[in-house]
C-alpha cells in the first residue's frame, strides 16, 4: 500500500514538473496515457529515427512525381517527423497526406501556412480576411470564430499545426513580407487579436504557431531573398516586438516560429539569423519568456546566411540554438547525417535530443496522432468550403469596414430622390460587384473617360461621385499602390466634385495621399473580394453601419484607430442565408420548384426573392422573357405586377392620408368624392371596400363595348392608330383611345349595381375609385404621386407606371399575345384592359417593377412605415390596415392587404403567421410579408404569356409551394 502511494506521489510530482516544462502540449486529463505513448514510441526508436523527428519537409500537393518520390525517400531513409503542405488542391493534398502517413513508421505532424484559411473555393480567391482586415474589428470574438473555423478546415484536411497567427507588429508600411499578414501596429490590438485567433485554433483541436519571433514588423527587406536587419534597442524590442509573445505564452501558446532575421541587439554575431541564435531561442524565448512549447525555425533554405559552408551546418546550429523542429532544410539527408555524427561525437547530448523529440511526440499525441486515421476524402471540398464560411466571412468583413472621413455626415447617403450619383473606378482589378450592389439602392451611372478633362466634363452634373479603388485580392502580397496618374486624377475629381473614396486594397495605399482635404468621405474596405465590395456598397447607402477602426497609421492624414461609426438607415441588406438563421441547402428546393415551373410551361421565366430580418438572402432569376428563349431574365427586367399595384401604389398613398387624419376607416365614398353623394355607393366606407366587403362587382369588362361588333377589333369610333388631340390615350403600341371615354369608365363604375347581399367578393373597382380620389385630392396623377412620395426616396427606381417612358423595351417582360382586344403582343403596356384604357395608370393595375424593388416596399411595411431613414407613416397605421375586420363574416382580407386563409384554401402555403399579409397578381405575381418570422417573399412571372388562359401556375400552387420551401428552410 505504501509502495502504491509512493508511486502515485512520484507520478503527481512528475506530472507537475513536466506540466511546467511542456504545458501547452500536454493533454492534462489524459497525461498518463500520453506519457506512456510518448515513452513507448521514443524507447523503440533508433538514433536515426529520433534525429528524423526533428525535420519537417515542404511539398506542394501539385508537385511532380519526382518531388513526391523525394519526400517518400525522406520518410523511408531519414524518418522525417513532419510535412508542411502548400499550393495545390484539397483532394490531392489529402491523397498525398494519406500516402505519406501510411508510409511513415511514426505518424507525421502535418503543417500548413494557412493564415487566412484554405482558399480552395472554385469561385473565389479568398478563404477568410487577411490579418490586417481582422485587425480593424473591435469584437475579438469574431476573430476567435475565424480562427476556430480555419482550425476546423485544417483538421478536416488532416493538418495538425497551422503556422499562424502572425504576431508581428507591423510598424513599417513598406514591409514586403508582413504587411496585410499583420493585425496592425498597435501592440495591444495585435496581442488581443492573436490571442483570439490562437484560442480559435485550440477550440478546433489544432496547434497554432506564433510568428515570427522576435518580430518581423519593421523591415523593408524580403526575408526570402536577404537576411533583414531589425536594428532596435533591447528596450524597444522588449516593449514592442516581444510584447505579444508574453501574453500568448501565458495563455498556453502551442508553438513559436523563430524568424529569419538579423537582430544585433539580441545576437552579437554579425549577420547571424535569429533562428540560429542560442541567445534568441534558448536564453530569451525559453529562458526569459518561459516558453515550453514547440519551437520551429523559419525555413532554413532562405538566403542571406553567411559562415556556413557545408550542407547541414545550418541545421545543426539551429538545433543547438534550442529549436525543436527544423523547417524546410536545404538538404535533409546531409543535415540528418551531420546531426547523427554530432550526437555520436557528444556535441548533441541524449538529454538535449530527448527534450525536443519527446516534445514533438507530445504534440503528436495532443493532436490525436496516437489514434491516427486517414483523411476521409468523401465530400472533402464541400466540407472545407461551407455556406457557414460565407456567413462568417460576411460577418468579419462587415465589422472590419472602416470610415476614415465623413464630412457633413455624407455617409450614409440619404435623400435619394435628390441625388444623381456617378461611379468611377481606378486600380487594375474588377469593381463589378461593387457597382452592381450600389445599383440595388439607387440609379448609379458608371462614368468612364480616357482623360482627366473627360472625367471633369462628364462628372459636372452629378451630386456625388463614388470612386472605387480596386486592387487584386489574390493574395496579401499583391501590389496595392495608386499610380501617379491615378492620384492626380483623383485629386482633381475630388476638387471639383463631392466625392466618396472607397479603397479596396491594403490600408497603406492611403498613405500615398498627400491630402484628403477635398474628399468628403473616405472608406477603407481592405480587400477586393466580391463580399467586401457588396458590403461596402451597403454601408454607403446605410443598409449596414461602419464599426471598424484603422489598425495602422497612414502618414499624417489618418492616424491609428481613426474611425467614424455610422448607423444603419434601415435599408435592405444583402447577404448569406445562414447569417439570419436560414438554410442554404434547403433553399435550393426553390430552384427545383422554379425549374419545374419552366418545364411544366407554367411561365416562361421568373424572378424570385426572399428576405429575412431585413436581409435579402435569396435572389435569383429563371428562364426567359418568352418561350422563344431569346432574352434570359435578369434582375433588372421589369414585370407587369398586375394587382400588386393595389398594395404597392394605391394603398400606401391611402395609408399616408389615414396617417395624417384626412381619412378614417369609416370615411364614406360620398365624403371622398362628391359625385358619389347620390349614388348607391354613397355610404360605402373605406374599410368595407378595401376589405372587399362592399357588395361591388368583381370587375367590369370596359373594353368589350369599344370593339367593333363585326370584326371584334378595336372600333374606329374609339381608337386610332395615330395619336391626335382626340385620340391621345395609349393602350398599346400604335393604338390610341379617345380621352373622353375615360369619363365613361368612371360613370359606369359609379352607376354599377351592387351585389344584393353582403359577403366577400374580390373587386378591382374600389381601386379605380381611389385613383380618381387621390388625383383629385392632390391635383396630380397617381403616377407622379407615388413616385415622389415613395419610390424615389426608397431607391425603387425600377418601379414605375408607363415604363416605356423611362426604360428600353427589352427590359420590359411581355405579358400576352393579345388576340381579343389590342390584337398584338403586349410589352411595356399594362396587361389589364381597364388600366390600359386609363392610359396605363390605375389604382388596381399598371405598375411595373422588379423583385428587388418590391422587396423594399414590403420591407417598409414590415418595418411599419419606416425605410431608408424616413418614416412614411406611423406603426399604428400599418396595424390598422393589416387587420382582418370581417373575419367573423368569413372575409379573410385586411384593409387592402390579402391575409392568410381562414380555412384550408387560400393565398398562402398555410405555414405563415396570421399577422402576415401580401397580395397576388393576375399576370403571375405574388408578394408576401410575415412580421413574426420577418420574411419577405416576392415571386414575379408572366404566366399570361403568350396566353392568359394558361392557368398551370395557378392550378399547380407553385407560388405557395415555394413559400412552403422558404419556411422549411428556417433553422432558427
Amino acid at each position: 500500500m505504501k509502495k502504491l502511494l509512493l508511486t502515485s506521489l512520484l507520478t503527481l510530482l512528475f506530472v507537475s514538473a513536466y506540466s511546467q516544462q511542456v504545458n501547452p502540449l500536454i493533454v492534462k486529463e489524459d497525461f498518463e496515457n500520453q506519457k506512456k505513448w510518448v515513452d513507448s514510441i521514443y524507447g523503440n526508436m533508433s538514433l536515426q529515427e529520433k534525429i528524423g523527428q526533428l525535420f519537417m519537409v515542404d511539398v506542394f500537393s501539385s508537385a511532380p512525381k519526382a518531388k513526391i518520390n523525394k519526400v517518400n525517400q525522406l520518410i523511408d531513409n531519414q524518418y522525417i517527423g513532419g510535412v508542411i503542405f502548400s499550393k495545390g488542391g484539397p483532394q490531392r493534398q489529402a491523397k498525398l497526406n494519406n500516402e505519406f502517413q501510411e508510409r511513415s513508421k511514426t505518424p507525421l505532424l502535418i503543417g500548413m501556412d494557412a493564415e487566412w484559411g484554405l482558399a480552395m473555393r472554385l469561385d473565389s480567391t479568398y478563404a477568410f480576411p487577411w490579418n490586417m482586415t481582422l485587425g480593424a474589428i473591435e469584437d475579438n470574438d469574431i476573430v476567435r470564430q475565424v480562427g476556430k473555423r480555419i482550425g476546423e478546415q485544417s483538421k478536416r484536411l488532416g493538418v495538425h499545426i497551422n503556422f499562424a497567427p502572425v504576431v508581428d507588429i507591423n510598424t513599417n508600411p513598406n514591409n514586403p513580407i508582413i504587411g496585410n499578414r499583420s493585425f496592425g501596429e498597435d501592440k495591444e490590438n495585435v496581442t488581443e487579436k492573436a490571442l483570439a485567433f490562437m484560442k480559435g485554433f485550440h477550440d478546433a483541436g489544432i496547434l497554432g504557431s506564433a510568428k515570427h519571433f522576435p518580430g518581423h514588423g519593421d523591415t523593408e527587406d524580403d526575408s526570402h531573398k536577404v537576411l533583414p536587419t531589425i536594428d532596435h534597442t533591447r528596450a524597444r524590442l522588449d516593449s514592442i516586438e516581444l510584447y505579444p509573445y508574453k501574453k500568448l505564452i501565458n495563455e498556453g501558446l502551442s508553438s513559436v516560429m523563430v524568424a529569419h532575421l538579423n537582430v544585433p541587439a539580441l545576437e552579437d554575431k554579425l549577420n547571424y539569423p535569429s533562428s540560429l541564435s542560442k541567445n534568441v531561442v534558448t536564453n530569451i524565448l525559453k529562458g526569459k519568456l518561459g516558453f515550453n512549447g514547440l519551437i520551429f525555425t523559419d525555413a532554413l533554405n532562405m538566403r542571406g546566411v553567411a559562415n556556413f559552408d557545408q550542407p547541414g551546418e545550418i541545421d545543426l546550429a539551429a538545433f543547438l540554438a534550442g529549436n525543436d523542429v527544423l523547417l524546410i532544410s536545404e538538404d535533409i539527408p546531409k543535415a540528418h547525417a551531420m546531426l547523427v555524427t554530432a550526437y555520436r561525437e557528444g556535441t548533441i547530448t541524449e538529454e538535449r535530443l530527448e527534450h525536443s523529440v519527446k516534445k514533438i511526440l507530445y504534440a503528436k499525441y495532443k493532436v490525436g496522432l496516437n489514434k491516427y486515421q486517414p483523411v476521409d476524402t468523401t465530400y472533402l471540398v464541400e466540407e472545407l468550403n461551407t455556406v457557414n464560411d460565407d456567413a462568417l466571412y460576411e460577418k468579419a468583413m462587415e465589422n472590419a469596414l472602416t470610415v476614415l472621413k465623413n464630412d457633413k455626415a455624407i455617409l450614409p447617403i440619404k435623400d435619394l430622390q435628390k441625388k444623381k450619383i456617378a461611379y468611377v473606378n481606378f486600380g487594375d482589378a474588377s469593381g463589378k460587384p461593387f457597382l452592381e450592389e450600389l445599383r440595388k439602392y439607387a440609379k448609379i451611372d458608371w462614368v468612364k473617360a480616357n482623360s482627366l478633362d473627360g472625367y471633369v466634363q462628364k462628372l459636372k452634373n452629378y451630386n456625388y461621385v463614388v470612386i472605387g479603388f480596386h486592387k487584386s485580392n489574390d493574395n496579401p502580397w499583391k501590389a496595392y499602390n495608386f499610380t501617379e496618374k491615378e492620384l492626380i486624377w483623383i485629386y482633381e475629381i475630388a476638387r471639383t466634385n463631392t466625392v466618396i473614396l472607397d479603397v479596396f486594397a491594403r490600408p497603406y495605399a492611403l498613405s500615398e495621399l498627400k491630402t484628403a482635404a477635398n474628399f468628403e468621405g473616405v472608406i477603407l474596405s481592405y480587400q477586393n473580394s466580391a463580399i467586401s465590395q457588396q458590403l461596402s456598397a451597403q454601408l454607403i447607402f446605410g443598409a449596414r453601419g461602419a464599426n471598424g477602426k484603422l489598425p495602422v497609421t497612414l502618414g499624417e492624414t489618418f492616424l491609428l484607430n481613426t474611425h467614424f461609426q455610422t448607423q444603419p438607415l434601415k435599408r435592405l441588406q444583402y447577404g448569406t442565408p445562414e447569417s439570419v438563421g436560414m438554410n442554404s441547402y434547403k433553399l435550393k428546393k426553390i430552384d427545383s420548384l422554379a425549374r419545374a415551373g419552366l418545364w411544366g410551361d407554367m411561365m416562361p421565366g421568373a424572378q424570385i426573392l426572399v428576405a429575412r430580418k431585413g436581409k435579402v438572402i435569396y435572389d435569383k432569376t429563371f428562364g426567359y422573357q418568352t418561350q422563344q428563349k431569346k432574352n434570359a431574365i435578369n434582375a433588372n427586367d421589369m414585370y407587369d405586377v398586375a394587382s400588386l399595384t393595389k398594395i404597392l401604389a394605391t394603398l400606401p398613398m391611402v395609408m399616408q392620408l389615414y396617417d395624417q387624419g384626412v381619412l378614417t376607416m369609416d370615411t364614406t365614398l360620398a365624403e371622398m368624392l362628391p359625385e358619389y353623394k347620390y349614388s348607391n355607393k354613397a355610404n360605402v366606407t373605406l374599410k368595407e371596400m378595401l376589405s372587399h366587403y362592399a357588395r361591388f362587382k368583381a370587375w367590369i369588362p370596359f373594353y368589350v363595348h369599344t370593339l367593333d361588333t363585326v370584326t371584334k377589333n378595336p372600333a374606329a369610333k374609339y381608337y386610332s392608330r395615330q395619336p391626335s388631340k382626340k385620340f391621345n390615350v395609349p393602350v398599346a403600341e400604335k393604338l390610341y383611345m379617345r380621352r373622353d371615354y375615360q369619363d365613361s369608365i368612371f360613370k359606369i363604375i359609379r352607376e354599377s349595381e351592387l351585389r344584393p347581399t353582403k359577403g366577400y367578393k374580390y373587386s378591382d373597382l374600389p381601386y379605380y375609385i381611389l385613383k380618381k380620389y387621390l388625383e383629385d385630392f392632390y391635383g396630380t396623377s397617381l403616377e407622379k404621386l407615388v413616385q415622389r412620395t415613395y419610390y424615389e426616396s426608397m431607391g425603387a427606381y425600377h418601379t414605375t407606371y408607363l415604363p416605356l417612358n423611362k426604360f428600353p423595351k427589352n427590359m420590359l417582360v411581355p405579358t400576352e399575345d393579345d388576340t381579343y382586344f389590342r390584337m398584338q403582343k403586349v410589352q411595356g403596356y399594362v396587361h389589364d384592359q381597364g388600366a390600359a384604357m386609363l392610359g396605363g395608370v390605375s389604382g388596381h393595375a399598371g405598375l411595373f417593377s422588379t423583385s428587388n424593388d418590391i422587396a423594399k416596399i414590403m420591407q417598409m411595411y414590415l418595418w411599419k412605415g419606416f425605410y431608408g431613414g424616413k418614416r412614411y407613416f406611423k406603426p399604428e397605421t400599418l396595424d390598422a390596415f393589416n387587420t382582418c375586420y370581417y373575419c367573423e363574416d368569413d372575409v379573410r382580407r385586411g384593409v387592402g392587404f390579402d391575409k392568410p386563409q381562414l380555412g384550408d384554401i387560400g393565398p398562402t402555403c398555410g405555414c405563415v403567421s396570421m399577422t402576415s399579409f401580401g397580395h397576388s397578381g393576375f399576370t403571375g405575381t405574388f408578394a408576401w410579408a410575415d412580421p413574426e418570422m420577418e420574411i419577405v417573399y416576392v415571386f414575379l412571372s408572366n404566366r399570361t404569356y403568350p396566353d392568359s388562359r394558361n392557368r398551370k401556375l395557378i392550378s399547380s400552387d407553385l407560388r405557395t409551394k415555394i413559400q412552403q420551401a422558404i419556411y422549411d428552410a428556417i433553422d432558427y
